[in-house]
């Protein structure tokens, strides 16, 4: 019964792999995984003591052990597999989304709010809650695309955390995604916020000054503006800091957290 156990895992080493269109990715994992014990038991049955009267073919143990190389590298592959798959799923249930969105704005009478999330492809995925939910984006009651709202929100997580890296990188890929979207300032500022995390202000001061130049009305302009004046003043030219941050109470006068940012950012400075 041993040898023809380590027969069968010998023939089945050297036959070709077939692909069966009807077996799953989990599918063939679990027979994977099946293969990996009995690999395991015939090992074990090898290793035995005392005398034997069975005469092994030559080279055999090496041959188990070269089909579990195989076989755990094989493991290592379907794992990536499963993972590419997932992203690809989600990433294409997003597009999709987003063009059922931008075909409905083109149609009369298609009720935008009637819109559902377009599930992920192959299935629902799993994603983890956050930890402490961030507070919706202003965007003066424009529409947002679909998952536009949803990845703006897990960029500012990212910085909520304190993961700038991260957050400059979600932030950026956000605006090449939604280029000219309710939310690129508030995105520019957020991406210059991240980048002074890191220790580059000279980067984060033009993120600012990209997001009060082309949105100086958005709800983002007075933060845009006071920061600008402060990422000045931290790069050494602190007659432009004063200058910038005493624009922010004649430019947004209603903006009361804006105007204290400043006036401390200007105490800082001995701005006259």
């Amino acid at each position: 019964m041993r040898l023809m156990s380590l027969a069968l895992v010998l023939a089945l080493s050297a036959a070709p792999v077939t692909a069966q269109t009807e077996q799953t990715l989990a599918d063939i994992r679990q027979d994977m995984s099946v293969l990996f014990v009995e690999l395991q038991k015939l090992k074990r049955e090898l290793s035995t003591t005392g005398a034997s009267t069975v005469a092994l073919p030559p080279g055999a143990l090496d041959r188990i052990n070269a089909i579990e190389a195989e076989l755990q590298r094989l493991t290592a592959k379907t794992e990536e597999l499963d993972f590419r798959v997932s992203q690809v799923a989600e990433d294409g249930a997003r597009r999709l989304g987003d063009l059922e969105f931008r075909l409905c704005e083109l149609e009369a009478g298609c009720d935008i709010g009637a819109l559902g999330k377009s599930p992920t492809l192959g299935g629902a995925a799993s994603a983890p809650a956050p930890a402490t939910p961030q507070p919706a984006p202003a965007t003066g009651g424009t529409e947002l695309a679909v998952g536009e709202e949803t990845d703006f929100r897990r960029a500012g997580e990212a910085l909520a955390q304190g993961d700038f890296q991260s957050a400059a990188d979600q932030f950026a890929a956000f605006r090449q995604t939604y280029p000219g979207g309710p939310l690129e300032a508030q995105a520019l500022v957020a991406e210059g916020r991240a980048l002074e995390g890191l220790g580059d202000t000279r980067e984060a001061a033009r993120r600012y000054l990209e997001a009060y130049a082309g949105y100086p009305d958005d709800s983002a302009g007075p933060e845009a503006l006071w920061r600008l004046g402060a990422a000045l003043g931290d790069l050494g030219n602190v007659a432009e800091a004063c200058v910038t941050l005493s624009e922010v109470a004649g430019r947004y006068p209603g903006s009361g957290d804006a105007i204290a940012q400043a006036d401390a950012a200007k105490a800082r400075f001995n701005c006259q």
